[in-house]
């Protein structure tokens, strides 16, 4: 096949053996060459064209199709799916050992060029286009010595957005306000104030506070059931889940301040450490109940699972990594993959038509003449 359409080019060129064209090219032979063919090295016969020039001279030309024949493009693209895929750099020569260019040097330099442009695409998004409304912040451990603290931003249509991620030992404060920083700079900003759903790290609420004063900042229930639960014994699981699945039903700030009595009266007598934790969360609990939106926007803005699904993901992509090079950008390549893949498969938030309500209860109340 790749033969007969070199063929047809030479003939597009040349004209019919029979009847050449009186055009400045002709014929000139063949000679062997090699192609690549669903990634395999193939050796093949190519012809050959020359052009005559102004002075006499003549140049071959090279023919575009067996350029393209061998471009390595094909197979550069089915190494990075084979290591993203989960296959080593030692272990793609063993599935494609006819291949050029895939000793693990080769293709560990290929992976470090694909991986940087995960990176600069990931980064290059201009986030001045759409209306933001709300924000998800929440971190996950890459390895034993590097934390990813990544954003999610969601319009208002409700589309879920990845918009950025910084790497540090923890979710500290330096880390949280150079995220922040990086997705200010690219153009994130809101004319109302904006939701913030966080995991409940005080580096986290620190940074978001530094940028947005007047943030709303609601406390993920899913991640502070699951902090309450592991202090509990087994036989108290089944009330608290009660409990917590009627919060986040429930619409109104009066029926979540009922429901969080009953929570509060439910654990003080059966364990001082979740009951101080309950406490501890405060009025963060109830940040969006206070909005008195409709409860269809519980399931999505309660808590950051729309982020922690997205680190699923993630986990699947790097859970063979036990150790990630801090002198490297090994693990910026690797989680820029999977956030980008991740976000592939994003749909709008459940109850996404009730966010004209929630932006309404956002606006910012009028200024004091005074």
């Amino acid at each position: 096949m790749i033969c007969e359409v070199m063929a047809a080019e030479v003939t597009e060129l040349c004209g019919p053996k029979h009847d050449p064209s009186p055009s400045d090219h002709y014929r000139a032979g063949s000679s062997s060459g090699r192609v690549l063919y669903e990634g395999e090295r193939e050796d093949v016969v190519r012809p050959r064209v020359r052009q005559k020039s102004g002075d006499g001279s003549t140049d071959e030309v090279e023919l575009a199709t067996y350029r393209a024949a061998k471009d390595p493009q094909q197979l550069q693209a089915q190494i990075v799916q084979a290591i993203v895929s989960g296959v080593s750099t030692r272990g793609v020569e063993e599935i494609k050992p006819n291949s050029p260019g895939v000793k693990r040097s080769n293709v560990s330099w290929l992976w470090q060029e694909a991986g940087s442009k995960f990176v600069e695409q990931l980064r290059a998004k201009d986030l001045r286009g759409a209306t933001w409304c709300a924000l998800m912040l929440d971190g996950i451990r890459l390895s034993k010595d590097q934390t990813a603290v990544a954003a999610l931003g969601i319009d208002s249509e409700g589309r879920k957005h990845v918009l950025d991620f910084a790497l540090g030992s923890s979710e500290n404060l330096e880390v949280s306000r150079e995220l922040m920083s990086r997705i200010v700079k690219r153009g994130f900003t809101c004319e109302h104030r904006l939701y913030v759903i966080l995991d409940g790290s005080d580096a986290l609420r620190g940074a978001v506070v530094e940028f947005f004063a007047d943030a709303v900042i609601q406390r993920c229930l899913v991640h502070k059931e699951r902090n309450i639960k592991g202090k509990l014994s087994k036989r108290h699981w089944g009330e608290l889940a009660r409990l917590f699945t009627r919060l986040r039903s429930v619409q109104g700030i009066e029926a979540a301040q009922e429901v969080f009595g009953e929570l509060k009266a439910f654990l003080k007598p059966i364990n001082a450490e979740a009951y101080r934790s309950l406490h501890e969360a405060g009025d963060d609990l109830l940040a969006l109940h206070r909005l008195n939106v409709p409860s269809t926007l519980h399931r999505s803005l309660l808590s950051t699972n729309a982020i922690e699904n997205s680190f699923l993901n993630t986990r699947r992509k790097l859970g063979r990594v036990t150790r990630f090079r801090a002198e490297t950008d090994q693990a910026s390549r690797w989680h820029s993959y999977a956030l980008l893949e991740a976000e592939k498969g994003f749909r709008r938030i459940s109850g996404h038509s009730s966010l004209p309500a929630l932006i309404v209860a956002l606006a910012r109340p009028p200024a004091n003449p005074e």
